[in-house]
């Protein structure tokens, strides 16, 4: 989901929100499916290359070796939309969170398969790295795609997209940041609509070429052929008051 988010589908890797009940909260619920001998090879042996650090306060110059924009996608699930813009865009750098580690092994493959050195990998809960490890305002656009919709009504508290998340966000991003949510379940994208008017520190901008600062998923290709309709919705940090 990944946050990288994150994601639930039958792969593991559809995007959950976090539960407020008297567990610990989470971004996501862990079912990590079949774990392959090249995933395993790829997280004992590229992980310490292409990981962060799993404590202490992420300093993406120090990560990177440069400074340059910064992306977070938030529950990336098996890594192709993170590899597929980075290999796009070597002026950005990009961090990736995820939980699910047969995801993580297939983008640590990808990675050093298309030698790629612009990309992090988070193994960890997107709420508490946000929360904790991300220094204010030094994100400069979050990308949150196809994360779990939810569709029961009773489960609709565990969406991603709620209030208390997008607060961690604006202080994520930097003045003039994006936050880039795509979803092709309706209702969700009117439930994401509806969090982001009430949420202070958000202007709504025109989607219109939105799909472009994103590659095509598999889920999005399994919407299409279901009859589902992609919506991107972007909103841009503004300036606190004062």
């Amino acid at each position: 989901m990944t946050v990288a988010a994150h994601r639930r589908r039958q792969d593991g890797s559809r995007s959950e929100a976090p539960a407020r009940h008297h567990r610990r909260v989470r971004s996501f619920v862990l079912r990590e499916g079949r774990l392959t001998p090249a995933q395993k090879r790829a997280l004992d042996t590229l992980l310490p290359r292409y990981g962060a650090p799993a404590e202490g306060v992420l300093d993406p110059p120090a990560l990177f070796g440069r400074r340059a924009p910064v992306v977070l996608e938030i529950g990336f699930g098996d890594g192709e939309v993170l590899a597929t813009l980075a290999a796009r865009h070597p002026e950005r750098d990009f961090l990736g969170i995820e939980v699910h580690r047969p995801g993580v092994g297939r983008l640590l493959q990808r990675l050093e398969g298309d030698g790629l050195d612009n990309v992090r990998v988070v193994c960890a809960d997107a709420v508490e790295v946000l929360r904790d490890r991300v220094p204010p305002a030094s994100l400069d656009r979050v990308n949150v795609f196809f994360p779990d919709p939810w569709p029961k009504k009773r489960h609709h508290k565990r969406r991603l997209i709620q209030p208390p998340f997008v607060a961690l966000l604006a202080r994520a991003l930097r003045p003039g940041g994006i936050l880039h949510l795509a979803t092709d379940w309706a209702d969700y994208a009117a439930h994401m609509r509806e969090v982001m008017a009430e949420s202070p520190g958000f202007e709504a901008v025109d989607p219109s070429g939105a799909a472009d600062e994103r590659a095509e998923t598999k889920f999005e290709r399994r919407g299409e052929r279901l009859g589902h309709r992609t919506c991107d919705l972007v909103y841009r940090r503004m300036s606190d008051p004062g």
